[in-house]
């Protein structure tokens, strides 16, 4: 679809100021201006979107009002229960996810000589990795370094992140880069084999390393690649819907629900990774999302059943640069590799408004502001309101045929509506993208369960209250290996469970039913409501 006359006549008014803009930036906020734009217009600040857990080890903590509808909802297996002697599977680490964290996990478990098992809910593959396009941090170039990243992360979350955490996140990233470019994937570089490296939002160092804006898709294929050639044992289209515990309550395997034959499959494991990822197709108040169907919280049900602490779950990330036009793209992720290029937010007036590079809370939030208070944004064909991306003026800035160059994602997903970005600006409006929080992990990806641990998305504390651009990809990586490695090494002293229990599955509807609490539903959910089939 097109962009209509009227909307032909703003763009006008976007290409009157280009020129001026060229050479003249928006400066960036004060601390005191971006604290003042956080609280009024970031859906974290919101209260009615939010509620306080009523049961469970984080009782009284401010979760998502949709994520507490899971988190306080029966079990998928409270009136159907598998024979738990009988195991389908058994095995010295399970990994339960199918995404960069989950491969990064079974390949480094792998290493340990130990036998792997991963299990994911769609394909291997299907996740929110293969969609993610900017980049991946690491800092190695010679006027960067850990330490440098580290500052910028902890300044990102608002220094509320985890610091041994962040700690294991920029330590690990040059050899992160290191250990994918030995198994195959394609970095974009200069003629001498320099690495091309960008700056992000929040980022005072150029260190996102790219493979145009594919990078997310390179990263997944170079994993996927690796795990089918060590011949690890994969389980496409069985989400895990609760863990099993021993008798002394750890973590000892999962039980599955094959999605085509509706079979529950009983798996032992010594030891068990979470990697399912996030929980954006939940809707937080209604928005849009960038994420993958698949992702609708079910590690942080599991885990918060068998007694695993939740951290930061009272925010999450809305990438300001979500499609709002053409409505066939509504919330698709426009990459923050294209503000990096150049690109600047402008209103209805064509004016800048914000420096195109804050952090993604204050960017988001200052989209906000403008299209609700200052009523200076623009209102789509289909009444979803937005600002204009600049997406001309990279050219203008790094020289023509730019887009085509590194951004050639983006142009064919636009090119398909009869948009080109190359000479027409962006329709975008913030958009759901990333679980700030999740389950609290120590630097080795251990839960509080013993035996438990998590990695990627549905992990918690290592990027407190906002992630920059690029530590999404990297941080999957550095503690899926991490958990692998510790979940290996520790299952080798494990001995299997005798017993398999659901018994902590009961404990926490007993609790329900003191509480009084009735949802009506059942969890983890599996995928968006919308998606099921209503005979």
């Amino acid at each position: 679809m097109a962009y209509t006359p009227e909307m032909r006549e703003l763009i006008k008014k976007v290409e009157e100021t280009r020129p001026s803009r060229v050479d003249n930036p928006f400066p960036r906020m004060t601390p005191e201006e971006k604290t003042e734009v956080l609280n009024n217009y970031h859906p974290d600040y919101i209260e009615e979107g939010f509620q306080p857990l009523r049961c469970g080890v984080n009782k009284g903590d401010r979760v998502p009002l949709e994520l507490a509808a899971l988190l306080e909802a029966e079990s998928f297996l409270t009136h159907y229960r598998p024979d738990l002697n009988n195991f389908h599977y058994d095995v010295d680490v399970l990994v339960v996810g199918g995404g960069g964290a989950g491969a990064a996990a079974a390949l480094e478990a792998h290493n340990e000589g130990v036998k792997v098992l991963l299990t994911t809910k769609l394909r291997f593959g299907d996740a929110n990795t293969m969609m993610a396009q900017g980049g991946i941090q690491a800092a190695d170039n010679s006027n960067d370094s850990p330490t440098i990243h580290y500052l910028d992360v902890l300044g990102g979350g608002g220094f509320s992140n985890l610091p041994a955490l962040v700690k294991a996140l920029v330590t690990d990233a040059p050899l992160t880069i290191k250990w994918l470019e030995e198994m195959g994937a394609m970095f974009d570089k200069y003629p001498d084999g320099t690495m091309i490296t960008n700056h992000g939002g929040g980022t005072s160092r150029k260190r996102m390393h790219a493979a145009l804006d594919y990078t997310g898709a390179e990263i997944m294929r170079t994993l996927r690649e690796e795990v089918f050639n060590r011949g690890i044992e994969i389980l496409e289209f069985n989400p895990a819907v609760e863990l099993l515990m021993d008798d002394e309550g750890n973590a000892a395997g999962a039980v599955l629900y094959n999605l085509e034959t509706e079979e529950l499959l009983v798996v032992r494991a010594k030891t068990v990774i979470l990697t399912t990822g996030g929980s954006g197709r939940l809707h937080f108040q209604s928005f849009p999302t960038t994420n993958h169907y698949g992702a609708t919280g079910d590690g942080l049900v599991m885990g918060y059943r068998a007694g695993a602490h939740l951290a930061f779950m009272d925010t999450i990330q809305y990438h300001p640069t979500g499609a709002a036009y053409p409505p066939q793209l509504l919330g698709l992720l426009v990459t923050e590799k294209v503000r990096g290029l150049g690109a600047m937010f402008l209103n209805i007036k064509g004016e800048q408004f914000a420096y195109s590079l804050e952090t993604r809370d204050v960017a988001s939030s200052a989209i906000i502001r403008e299209c609700r208070e200052r009523k200076l944004g623009i209102t789509t064909p289909t009444g979803i309101p937005g600002v204009w991306l600049d997406s001309p003026l990279i050219e203008l800035i790094q020289g023509e045929g730019a887009i085509e160059k590194q951004l050639p994602a983006m142009l064919r997903q636009f090119q398909r509506f009869d948009i080109d970005i190359r000479k027409d600006p962006i329709l975008i409006y913030p958009t759901l993208h990333y679980q700030n929080g999740g389950l609290l992990i120590d630097e080795n990806g251990c839960s509080s369960v013993n035996n438990l641990y998590v990695a990627g998305e549905n992990a918690g504390g290592i990027h407190g209250r906002n992630r920059l651009m690029g530590n999404s990809l990297l941080d999957i990586l550095v503690f899926g290996r991490r958990a692998g490695r510790h979940a290996a090494g520790k299952s080798k002293n494990i001995k299997a469970a005798q017993i398999l229990s659901l018994e902590h599955v009961d404990t926490y509807n007993k609790q329900l039913n003191e509480t009084g609490v009735k949802s009506g539903i059942t969890s983890p959910q599996l995928l968006p409501h919308y998606t099921h089939r209503e005979d």
